[in-house]
């Protein structure tokens, strides 16, 4: 898939407020450091069509944005931002929990983990929650720049290897990327394409 064109639609913390319609739209979401707002500018092709920030939890909105006229994509809050207050947190929690329980128009959740970590509880926690609510989603790698090949699979079967030790019988897609060298996008968005097939074949059935 190519990128022809991306703009930004609305921000907003009320789900009801979400564009209406029937078009796919796919969620990306992880911690607050993770190098989220970099990788939507770098698979968009667009420098500045996610605000990015040195301090991290800069992005506290559903942020929609339209691709090719014919799919959303969305820009959720980081969560695990350690100068979040309580009350910031209950509140980005309660809009992102509204927003994958309510929203039919979601075919895939994208979570952005940094490859350069071991896997972190806040992160395994948030997956079986996917999970347990029957949430499609893929696992982002981001930051891949940062290490080396080797290091990389040893983190990333890290990971693997504490998923199927807990609930999980199978692993979901997996993607390597890095904003600065304009890696994995690509995959990422045949994938999209892909699931947008998919979704309008089961809208006509």
């Amino acid at each position: 898939m190519d990128i022809k064109s991306a703009q930004f639609v609305i921000s907003n913390t009320d789900v009801e407020k979400c564009p209406n319609g029937s078009l796919p739209e796919y969620a990306f979401i992880g911690r607050s450091n993770v190098g989220k707002s970099s990788l939507i500018n770098s698979i968009c092709n667009k420098k500045n069509l996610a605000k990015t920030s040195s301090r991290p939890g800069k992005t506290q909105l559903i942020n929609h944005f339209l691709i090719n006229l014919d799919w959303h994509l969305v820009d959720l809050p980081g969560y695990g931002y350690a100068r979040a207050s309580k009350s910031q947190k209950k509140v980005f929690q309660a809009f992102i929990t509204n927003y994958f329980e309510q929203r039919k128009q979601l075919v895939n959740a994208f979570l952005l983990i940094d490859i350069r970590h071991e896997p972190q509880p806040v992160d395994l926690s948030f997956m079986e929650w996917l999970g347990i609510n029957q949430i499609p989603f893929s696992i982002v790698f981001t930051k891949a720049d940062k290490l080396k090949p080797k290091a990389q699979e040893q983190n990333i079967a890290h990971y693997k290897r504490e998923m199927l030790a807990s609930v999980w019988e199978e692993l979901p897609p997996v993607f390597i990327t890095s904003s600065l060298h304009r890696t994995g996008g690509k995959e990422i968005l045949n994938y999209i394409d892909q699931l947008n097939v998919q979704y309008r074949q089961n809208i006509e059935i």
